[in-house]
C-alpha cells in the first residue's frame, strides 16, 4: 500500500518509476520524460484470490459470446464479446473508432443489452447528434458525459449494465492521483479499476485508446499487457476503407481482419472487399498489378501500383502508402542485382490501391511485378495474379495458404497466377486457373509482363 502525499517520478514514456527525478530514464533513456507523480489517498495493491487447483481439477468451457450485430466486429472478436472481457479498441483520431462503438451499443440496445457509454471527449449532446445520424433509436443505450472513473464506475455498479463503453482511457481519471488525464499513472489505474469491473462483476468493457504518431497506443506498454483483447482500426483517414485487427485476443484468433466502408450513414459492413479495390482497375496499364492478400483466414484481392520516374534530385525517392516502405526497398534492390532493372536514378511510388494496408511477404511478388511493369513502361497480363515471397537471391518463395487464394482469384474471374513451384503442392484440384510456376524474379517478369 502507498501512502497518502507520498510522490514518486513517473517516466511518460515508458512509465518507470524511480523515487527521485532523473533527467533521463533509466528504462528506456528518454530525455527529460521524468513527471512527479502524487497519490492522495491510500490505494489497495492486490486482491485475494482462490486457492489453488490441479489442472485436472479445473472446470473449463466454451465462453458464452454476445453478438455486436457487427458481423466484421464479431469476425475478429473470434465470434462476439465475452461476458466479462476488457477490450482496448485503438486508432488514429478520425478514423471511426467511436462511431463503430456507438453502431455496435445500438444494435445492443435493440437486442435487450443495457449498454452504458461514458464520453470524457464529448457531451452527451454531441453524441446524441452521432447517433441521429447513424440512425439508432438509442433503446437501452445510456449516456454519461463524465470524466470521473469513480463516478463512472459507482453508475456501472448501480444501473449494472451487460456493456460498458469507455471514449476513451486517455480521458478519464482518478482523483486518487493528482496528475492530469492521459499521463501513464492515470492511464494504468483506470484501466486496473475498469479490469476490476469486468472481472469481479462481469460486465464486458470496451475502451477506446488513442495512438501516438508511430501508430502505437499512447500510454505505458502495460495497458496492452491488462486488457484481454486490444483492436487497431486502421485505413488512410482521407479513404474510405477501414480494416479491423486483432493484435491480441484471450479468446480467439489474432488472424482474422474485418473490413469496414465509411460512409455518410456510418460505417457499413464490407462483405466482399476483393469486389470493392478492383472496381476502379484500369486494365493494360503499366506499373499495376493484382495481388492475393491473405488477411487471417480472408484472401482479398488488391491492386498494387507502382510508379517509376526520373529522379530529379541527389537521392531518388522511395514513397510506399500501404506497404511497408522497408520492404519496397529492400525488393528495388533484388530487381536491380538480381532482376537486371535499373532503378538507381529513378523515384519509385509504390501504393496499394483503396487505402487498405499490407504487412504480409505473400503480396512481394506483385509489388515487384509493378515496378518492373513501370520501369519498362510494359502491362501486365491483366487476367493475371501474382502469389509469392521474395527472397535476396531473387528466388520466388511459396505464400502459405495458396488453395485459399487460389478459389479467390477463380471466383473474381482471373486466369492465370504466378507462384512458386514448391507451392503447387498444396494447390487445389480443379480451381478453372492455370497456376503458372516460376523460380525466380526474372523468370516472373519473362512470365507476367506483356511482351
Amino acid at each position: 500500500m502507498k501512502t497518502k502525499g507520498k510522490s514518486v517520478f513517473v517516466c511518460q514514456s515508458c512509465g518507470a518509476e524511480t523515487p527521485q527525478w532523473l533527467g533521463r530514464c533509466p528504462e528506456c533513456g528518454a530525455w527529460g520524460s521524468m513527471a512527479e507523480e502524487t497519490l492522495t489517498t491510500p490505494v489497495q495493491r492486490g486482491r485475494a484470490g482462490e486457492e489453488p487447483k490441479r489442472l485436472d481439477e479445473v472446470e473449463a468451457h466454451e465462453e458464452d459470446r454476445v453478438s455486436t450485430g457487427l458481423r466484421e466486429l464479431d469476425l475478429v472478436l473470434g465470434g462476439g464479446l465475452v461476458p466479462g472481457s476488457l477490450v482496448l479498441v485503438g486508432g488514429d483520431p478520425g478514423i471511426g473508432k467511436s462511431t463503430l462503438l456507438l453502431q455496435a451499443s445500438g444494435v445492443l440496445g435493440r437486442e435487450g443489452q443495457t449498454v452504458l457509454y461514458v464520453s470524457g471527449e464529448e457531451s452527451a449532446k454531441q453524441t446524441k447528434l452521432r447517433a441521429a445520424r447513424l440512425g439508432l433509436d438509442g433503446r437501452n443505450v445510456y449516456l454519461y458525459a463524465e470524466t470521473n472513473l469513480d463516478a463512472v464506475l459507482e453508475q456501472a455498479r448501480t444501473m449494472r449494465p451487460g456493456v460498458v463503453i469507455v471514449d476513451s482511457i486517455q480521458a478519464v481519471f482518478t482523483p486518487e492521483l493528482t496528475s492530469a488525464p492521459g499521463t501513464v499513472s492515470q492511464v494504468r489505474s483506470c484501466t486496473g479499476k475498469l479490469l476490476e469491473l469486468a472481472k469481479g462483476n462481469g460486465v464486458t468493457t470496451l475502451v477506446v485508446g488513442h495512438v501516438t504518431k508511430d501508430g502505437s497506443l499512447a500510454g505505458p506498454r502495460v495497458l496492452e499487457h491488462m486488457v484481454d483483447t486490444v483492436l487497431y482500426f486502421e485505413g488512410e483517414r482521407h479513404q474510405s476503407y477501414r480494416v479491423l485487427r486483432a493484435i491480441k485476443n484471450r479468446f480467439g484468433s489474432t488472424n482474422e481482419v474485418g473490413v469496414f466502408e465509411m460512409g455518410h450513414v456510418g460505417l457499413a459492413e464490407v462483405e466482399n472487399p476483393s469486389d470493392l479495390f478492383l472496381a476502379l482497375r484500369a486494365p493494360n496499364v503499366p506499373g499495376s498489378c493484382v495481388v492475393v492478400s491473405l488477411e487471417g483466414s480472408r484472401p482479398i484481392l488488391v491492386e498494387l501500383q507502382a510508379l517509376v520516374t526520373p529522379s530529379y534530385y541527389g537521392v531518388p525517392q522511395r514513397v510506399a502508402t500501404g506497404v511497408p516502405r522497408v520492404r519496397l526497398s529492400m525488393l528495388l534492390a533484388v530487381l536491380e542485382k538480381r532482376a537486371g532493372v535499373s532503378l538507381g536514378n529513378r523515384d519509385v511510388f509504390a501504393n496499394v490501391a483503396g487505402g487498405i494496408r499490407l504487412e504480409e511477404p505473400g503480396v512481394d511478388l506483385g509489388l515487384a511485378l509493378a515496378v518492373a511493369s513501370s520501369r519498362k513502361d510494359t502491362a501486365c497480363d491483366p487476367e493475371m495474379v501474382a502469389v509469392g515471397e521474395i527472397g535476396l537471391a531473387g528466388e520466388v518463395r511459396p505464400a502459405t495458404q495458396l488453395a485459399r487464394r487460389v478459389v479467390e482469384a477463380a471466383r473474381m474471374g482471373f486466369k492465370r497466377c504466378l507462384v512458386s513451384p514448391r507451392a503447387l503442392e498444396h494447390a487445389p484440384g480443379e480451381s478453372g486457373l492455370e497456376l503458372v510456376p516460376v523460380r525466380s524474379l526474372r523468370e516472373a517478369l519473362e512470365a507476367g509482363l506483356r511482351a
